[in-house]
């Protein structure tokens, strides 16, 4: 395969442009811009046969890749922080159409006060819309993941949206090696879009018809549903792609040096990259810690939490996010998951990195070290504040 040197962005682009999308709606938005760009330049070149259409907002961008999705058309764009809740009822709208659309969202934080860097307060906010969410920790994963994407989200077991997430600056506009598969192997792996129902001319129906009370509820059972039925799909497109293109991304979570844990950290995005290193300088002084990466969100990986949870006795949930209710959004569906389970080991939240701030591998070997020792105190705890000491939650 051919190896390039390109940003996150760049590698959301290529994935878009090999999963042959036929339909790109863009408006930019920092740190998403470059995204819609490098599609611009692909499509005005002729190399990606695409309807590139500019809107006047993230809002039409969504409405758009839900019309042509409809029709049948393979749909993709690209946002990120307000964009995407700009989006917020066409997000709903395209996860109750079942439309299999496939969005690149750069992880931002919220405003205000400003910010343009790494925070997954956007994608959060979104976590019930009905979308799957992958999170990805390098450029490599984010090709790959947008690809497999189309392939989990058109499988008609499942046919629900999904974002490809990833973290601003630290993949958006940092370059590294990729390998970008050859576009026959690609069309071998992911066959043309082939909805099982369509807005068509020559056969016409009704879609997104008023739904009586004695009927909706169904309807978002059958969306309920089709989020369970993708894991298995979503651990089936990552093994088949690992067999075709010699890389996996280990399905819904991504385990490393967990064989003999005593303590583990449940992590996602780029800050993964980084405690591999913190639990590589720990296992040098003889402490058994692993990492359990959160690739996937939606759905959420109970199953593999629960096993993950069978083998060590701690486990710290670092998150990149608040939820203004009882810790991030992570560690809540940890400790739910957790819950009805026979084996639950000491679990506490660490609240970390927000606005972009850095991650260095020292704060957590600080957490691992917290970890190990199931630390009291509260619950959640915000590592790393600029004041006296950090903050915990009972």
């Amino acid at each position: 395969m051919p190896m390039d040197v390109m940003t996150g962005n760049s590698a959301q682009a290529y994935g878009a442009k090999l999963a042959r999308a036929e339909v790109v709606a863009a408006y930019p938005i920092t740190p998403q811009t470059t995204v819609v760009e490098k599609l611009a330049d692909l499509v005005a070149s002729g190399e990606m046969k695409a309807q590139f259409i500019k809107v006047e907002s993230e809002h039409s961008a969504m409405a758009a890749c839900i019309a042509a999705s409809a029709t049948g058309a393979r749909a993709y764009t690209a946002t990120a922080a307000h964009g995407l809740a700009l989006m917020h009822e066409m997000l709903i709208w395209a996860a109750g159409s079942r439309l299999p659309i496939v969005m690149g969202n750069i992880n931002r934080a919220m405003a205000p006060p400003w910010s343009v860097w790494a925070d997954y307060q956007d994608s959060i906010a979104e976590r019930d819309t009905g979308w799957m969410q992958f999170y990805c920790q390098s450029s490599q994963e984010v090709l790959d993941t947008v690809i497999q994407a189309y392939k989990v989200a058109e499988n008609h077991d499942v046919l629900i949206p999904a974002m490809v997430m990833e973290d601003a600056f630290y993949l958006s506009h940092t370059f590294e090696p990729v390998d970008v598969p050859p576009q026959k192997d690609v069309d071998d792996f992911l066959p043309p879009y082939d909805p099982p129902v369509k807005l068509d001319v020559d056969n016409p129906v009704g879609l997104c018809a008023l739904v009586p009370p004695d009927h909706y509820m169904e309807f978002r059972f059958k969306i309920a549903k089709a989020m369970e039925d993708s894991r298995k799909v979503i651990q089936e497109v990552d093994e088949e792609w690992e067999k075709k293109f010699g890389r996996s991304h280990g399905g819904l979570v991504e385990r490393y040096r967990m064989e003999d844990a005593d303590a583990a950290i449940i992590a996602a995005g780029t800050m993964s990259s980084t405690a591999r290193v913190a639990i590589d300088n720990m296992r040098d002084k003889g402490k058994k810690v692993g990492l359990a990466r959160l690739r996937v969100f939606r759905p959420f990986p109970y199953e593999e939490i629960r096993q993950i949870a069978k083998e060590v006795d701690s486990i710290g949930v670092l998150d990149r996010s608040y939820t203004f209710g009882h810790g991030g959004a992570f560690y809540t569906e940890t400790a739910g998951a957790l819950y009805q389970a026979p084996e639950r080991p000491h679990v506490k939240n660490y609240v970390i990195g927000i606005g972009g701030r850095d991650i260095p591998p020292k704060d957590i070997e600080g957490i691992l070290e917290k970890v190990l020792t199931k630390e009291d105190g509260g619950e959640v705890e915000w590592f790393g504040l600029r004041t006296s000491g950090s903050r915990e939650v009972n």
